[in-house]
């Protein structure tokens, strides 16, 4: 089922996420539901706070974008434990805020923990897009957007758009929810 993406301005995208356990209801449609709303909108990541469900869910499929290194990987309670000295600039954009690309910088790899979808806990480090990819989606799990990472003067100058979308005055290719 391919749910309602929540638009920027939605108090969810603020929200830190709670951890996901074997008896979180419905958590197993939730991650084929993400899936499938990832693909209907043509994005390389998707976090359950931006489907309006607060918990410490996300997903990535970088396997376009980092070709040979790429993955298609659930990530649950996650945490990511290093991030590297140096950093990397691209342009980074959001289901949640659409119609705005701005350029972040980010560190180059991480070092996460997180637990797949049968729960097993893994340690994994990634490099380039997938690394960056995984950051913004982990951020979304707490509460952090983006624009957040902008510099004040460049936020000032998006707030018009960023109000637009908040308040739905704004067309997406795909199912939003203010």
């Amino acid at each position: 089922m391919i749910l309602p993406i929540v638009a920027y301005g939605a108090a969810v995208l603020r929200t830190p996420g709670r951890p996901v356990t074997p008896a979180t209801p419905g958590l197993q449609k939730l991650v084929n539901d993400m899936w499938h709303t990832l693909e209907n909108a043509g994005g390389v990541g998707l976090a359950a706070p931006q489907v309006n469900q607060p918990l410490l869910l996300f997903i990535v499929d970088s396997t376009a974008a980092d070709t040979g290194n790429g993955i298609r990987q659930a990530f649950l309670n996650a945490r990511i434990l290093n991030y590297s000295t140096d950093t990397c600039s691209d342009t980074e954009g959001c289901l949640s805020i659409p119609g705005i690309w701005e350029e972040v910088g980010r560190a180059c790899s991480i070092t996460i923990q997180y637990q797949d979808e049968a729960f097993n806990t893994l340690t994994q480090t990634y490099h380039g897009s997938t690394a960056r990819m995984i950051q913004h989606e982990y951020d979304h799990t707490q509460g952090k957007l983006y624009v957040d990472y902008l510099p004040p003067l460049r936020r000032r100058l998006l707030q018009n758009k960023l109000q637009a979308i908040s308040k739905g005055k704004v067309k997406s290719p795909y199912p939003m929810k203010r």
